[in-house]
């Protein structure tokens, strides 16, 4: 069995075709520059609605993570692996929730570089991800 995917939206399709074209877009106030993610019909800090994707540089560092040793979650087996909110280098306070992937679950740290990557899911396309990395040169 296939692991789940999203439901794509007019909302987030903007998303999705970045991630299409192997970008990692969000969605940014033209007003104000504040960042936005999950996406949002107008910005929460300034009002605006005017709101555009745009591309993110794709590096961060783990947040808070947890290792799923037993999936309840169809398609994704018997474990382990990583669920995490990654902290972006773009703006303080910005994160994206993730699957941390081709790394050691047991290396995963609060604090750990990571980088983007993509995973293919089924006829869905591909879902951004994040992997271990050494490189932490952003910070």
């Amino acid at each position: 069995m296939d692991k789940p995917h999203p439901v794509v939206t007019p909302l987030t399709q903007p998303y999705w075709d970045a991630v299409a074209q192997g970008r990692l877009a969000l969605q940014r106030c033209v007003s104000c520059r504040h960042w936005i993610h999950f996406p949002e019909p107008r910005c929460p800090r300034c009002g605006g609605h005017e709101l555009q994707f745009e591309a993110v540089a794709g590096v961060g560092v783990v947040e808070s993570f947890s290792v799923i040793h037993r999936s309840f979650v169809p398609g994704y087996g018997p474990g382990p692996y990583v669920i995490a909110w990654v902290a972006l280098p773009e703006q303080p306070g910005l994160r994206v929730m993730t699957n941390i992937v081709d790394s050691d679950p047991q290396a995963v740290t609060i604090g750990a570089a990571v980088s983007l990557c993509f995973e293919q899911r089924g006829d869905f396309g591909e879902i951004p991800q994040f992997t271990l990395t050494s490189n932490q040169s952003w910070e």
